[in-house]
């Protein structure tokens, strides 16, 4: 009996590079969640079934442990400096965005600290260098009458002593933490929350 293909309705969607760019998308989410609780020893297994995909899948994106830490410091980065890049964005906006971060990630908490402890010596440069891209956007709406305008450290070094106070087991703990450093270092931060998109108004 001739076997015939199945047909379109039948034959599993392939989706190609729209689905390898969701599954990465996806990787990088519950990566962020897994080491937000546990930390960056946590199995990749767990990382790969939060995702619900396969693990051959996480390695086909992210070769090693490092690659995919890395992944999860780049898009924290690239939602600073969408913030930042916004029209009319205020510093205090682009900080809640970065303590949102803050609060997410543990790996992100390492790159911030002004010594970079924490970060492994094969990431510490490129660590350093996304350290050095959140300062230019947070500094590019930095008042030169702003209390971490007085001296060209300043700025940075806050920000690793906030990253040294986001401390505890949930989420809501470590953004109490946090913003309390803040205000501590007379610092106000706007909603704490990641960056989204806005919708564009209707042109008239």
């Amino acid at each position: 009996m001739t076997q015939h293909p199945p047909t379109d309705e039948r034959r599993p969607a392939n989706d190609g590079p729209r689905a390898a760019a969701r599954n990465r998308a996806a990787l990088i989410a519950a990566a962020r969640e897994i080491y937000a609780g546990s930390g960056l020893d946590a199995p990749l297994s767990a990382i790969a079934r939060r995702a619900g995909v396969g693990q051959g899948v996480l390695y086909r994106h992210f070769p090693d442990r490092a690659a995919l830490a890395l992944a999860v410091l780049e898009e924290n980065v690239r939602q600073i400096e969408q913030a930042a890049a916004v029209t009319g964005a205020r510093m205090d906006e682009v900080l809640g965005v970065l303590t949102w971060h803050q609060t997410e990630s543990a790996a992100f908490v390492a790159v911030l600290h002004a010594d970079g402890a924490g970060v492994s010596p094969g990431a510490a440069p490129y660590a350093q260098s996304l350290s050095r891209r959140v300062e230019a956007a947070l500094r590019s709406h930095l008042p030169q009458e702003h209390v971490l305008a007085a001296r060209p450290q300043d700025l940075m070094l806050a920000v690793a002593m906030v990253s040294g106070a986001v401390t505890g087991p949930t989420r809501e703990q470590r953004e109490r933490r946090a913003l309390a450093a803040w205000r501590l270092l007379g610092v106000e931060v706007g909603p704490v929350r990641p960056f989204e998109v806005r919708p564009q108004p209707p042109l008239d």
